[in-house]
């Protein structure tokens, strides 16, 4: 179960609960969903309350046993009240009425517990003077039996063992009053429930019923009754929730010649106690008395009273109207004329019948498991390290803002596991200056950087401006391109034709060469059949010469006109010889004409071949030539885009 002092959502993490604290571990910096809190370490937590004075968010909370006392008189559990001296000086007004209201609900009897401070004085005196018992420490503070059993069990034989005036009255309610029911104690004190929880108390009391909690449900539930009043008279116990109200009860009976050493509130009583143990160590003079209270206005402004009631002094004033009424009688303990001897002797008469043994408190040393581990020389200079402090007046900034008065013991909580460096603001102070520098060196670099980029960036302009003109100038140089070459693919087209034209050409030149060759052929016949004639010609105008001349002058004319046609003859033959030469002639040169044909038919043939490579090497640069100005225009818009950047 989780302690009866708690951390709610309302923290914030400010260290001011750690700065009031006692104990240097009850607190714990945490972190929870990013946010930084300090939770209260349960098992170390004394229950003093001096974080709900110096808490001004809210953010600590503490359980009592309002609701359960409340939900079992509802079911009709037998329940009587032990009263606090000081709900009466915190509720003059509505003490009776509420009272009555608790008593219509079932609550049995009210029994004050002003009456068992009266007990208590009488058994204090008693057993210091029976025992010699000097120097003692009260302890009808719980908060200070916590933290003496906790963290200074040394002071354990120094701590009057004798009960509270609580316990006093709920054993005298039990064995005396011979009361049944369970008892419920109406408190103005968080810690309380320490002591009635505590094994060495018995069990007598079954509830702790904070005066704040108490009054809200009363408020809430509109309990009130017909007036109502605790029913056992009692005398100036009822001072005993004031500072210093112990000692005045002593003083009233063994008079003001005694030293008691009266000491409040939360940071000096456990100063003082922690100074007190090195004293009784020590062997030194000590006081007849400690009369210590956790609260610095006493049990009248108690951690379980409601924190309007703290703003003022009305409850001093009350409890001083109390503290009169308590001494106006004339006889008995409480006669303010008589003396102290006299007041003591009527004290023990009254309280005669009581045991002194019945009111016997002991005690439990609780320090096992509730160690403060205190670091070793070179353990707290690792913690420092970690700290970011290794100069000697680093380690002695003592800015307390952490929660703790020296940086020593920040490095102890550290060690002890229940807080951080990030909770040092030296420590932050020190990050923030360093990530600061970090900034500023960056920015330098920033700087830097920057006018390195403009110089870039006006590098990269007057780059982008010539690469504009360069892209100009290609753009021309593709478009200039794409026409010439659009002009050599007509070109090349018409050259194509052209050369299917001279190769019809050569085609019909080699057949005119085969007709000429078929010709000259035909010549060579002719000549030959020429020759052949001339041959017979020839040899007929042979014979008509030999007839000529046997003719004698008769045959002369035959024989002119014989060699005429001889001559005739001859002249045939040689012009068919020569005709035949030429013939040879021309067919050589046929020949060579249709050599040198073939030959520019394979030239026609390679220059085709040539023109149609050069056609789809055309087509190729066309194709390439989009590509190209595509991809000039998507460099032109991005060296735009680096003008822009």
């Amino acid at each position: 179960m989780a302690g009866f002092v708690f951390t709610n959502d309302k923290c914030i993490g400010c260290n001011r609960c750690i700065s009031v604290c006692p104990v240097l571990t009850a607190n714990k910096a945490v972190v929870v969903d990013g946010k930084a809190r300090i939770e209260v370490n349960s098992e170390q937590c004394i229950n003093c309350g001096a974080c709900f004075d110096a808490c001004e968010h809210g953010a600590r909370e503490f359980r009592d046993d309002t609701e359960r006392f409340f939900e079992d008189l509802k079911k009709g559990e037998k329940i009587s009240l032990l009263l606090a001296p000081a709900f009466l000086a915190n509720y003059p007004r509505e003490y009776e009425s509420v009272l009555g209201g608790l008593k219509e609900l079932g609550v049995n009897r009210i029994i004050s517990v002003s009456f068992g401070a009266d007990i208590t004085t009488w058994a204090y005196i008693n057993y210091i003077t029976k025992n010699k018992f000097y120097g003692g420490i009260s302890q009808p503070c719980p908060a200070v039996v916590n933290y003496i059993e906790t963290y200074i069990p040394e002071l354990l034989p120094k701590l009057m063992p004798v009960h509270s005036p609580m316990m006093c009255a709920a054993i005298y309610a039990k064995k005396y009053a011979n009361i049944t029911d369970k008892l419920a104690f109406i408190s103005p004190c968080i810690a309380k429930k320490n002591e009635i929880d505590d094994p060495n108390n018995g069990g007598y009391i079954s509830y702790n019923v904070t005066f704040d909690h108490l009054m809200k449900y009363v408020r809430e539930h509109g309990i009130s009754g017909r007036s109502a009043k605790d029913e056992i008279e009692y005398g100036l116990g009822s001072i005993y929730p004031m500072p210093g109200g112990l000692k005045e009860n002593v003083y009233w009976f063994c008079g003001n010649d005694m030293f008691i050493r009266q000491i409040e509130g939360e940071r000096h009583t456990y100063e003082f106690l922690e100074d007190y143990k090195e004293r009784v160590k020590g062997g030194k003079e000590l006081p007849f008395m400690v009369d210590a209270l956790n609260c610095a206005q006493g049990c009248l402004y108690g951690t379980g009273v409601e924190e309007e009631k703290t703003k003022n002094d009305d409850i001093l004033y009350e409890i001083q109207k109390i503290r009169a009424k308590s001494t106006k009688t004339s006889k008995g303990p409480w006669a303010a004329k008589s003396t102290p001897k006299q007041r003591l002797a009527q004290l023990n008469r009254q309280f005669s019948r009581l045991d002194l043994k019945d009111f016997i408190r002991h005690y439990t040393d609780k320090s096992n498991g509730h160690e403060i581990l205190k670091p070793s020389q070179a353990e707290l200079e690792g913690i420092f390290a970690g700290m970011n402090k290794t100069t000697g007046a680093q380690k002695k900034i003592n800015c307390s803002a952490c929660g703790y008065p020296t940086c020593e013991h920040m490095a102890t909580a550290i060690f002890n596991d229940c807080n951080n460096e990030n909770s040092c603001i030296h420590y932050i102070k020190d990050q923030v200056e360093e990530r600061s520098r970090q900034a500023q060196m960056a920015a330098e670099e920033s700087a830097a950087a920057n006018i390195e980029i403009k110089r870039r960036n006006e590098l990269i302009a007057g780059i982008v401006e010539g690469l504009n003109a360069d892209f100009e100038d290609l753009d021309m140089s593709i478009q200039q391109m794409a026409s010439g070459n659009n002009n050599n693919a007509q070109e090349s087209t018409a050259i194509t034709g052209s050369m299917a034209d001279v190769m019809e050409f050569c085609n019909q030149m080699k057949d005119s060469f085969t007709d000429i060759t078929a010709l000259l052929d035909k010549l060579e016949n002719n000549n030959n059949d020429i020759t052949s004639i001339a041959s017979q010609t020839n040899l007929l105008s042979l014979n008509a010469s030999i007839e000529a001349a046997r003719a004698g002058q008769a045959g002369r004319g035959f024989a002119v006109v014989a060699e005429e046609i001889k001559n005739l003859s001859e002249n045939s033959r040689v012009t068919a010889v020569d005709s035949n030469n030429t013939k040879e002639e021309i067919s050589r040169a046929i020949e060579k004409l249709l050599a040198e044909s073939e030959h520019l038919v394979e030239i026609v043939n390679d220059v085709n071949g040539r023109m149609m490579t050069l056609a789809a090497s055309t087509e190729e640069i066309a194709a390439s030539t989009d590509t190209v100005t595509d991809l000039s225009s998507d460099l032109k818009s991005k060296a735009a885009s680096l003008t822009t950047m």
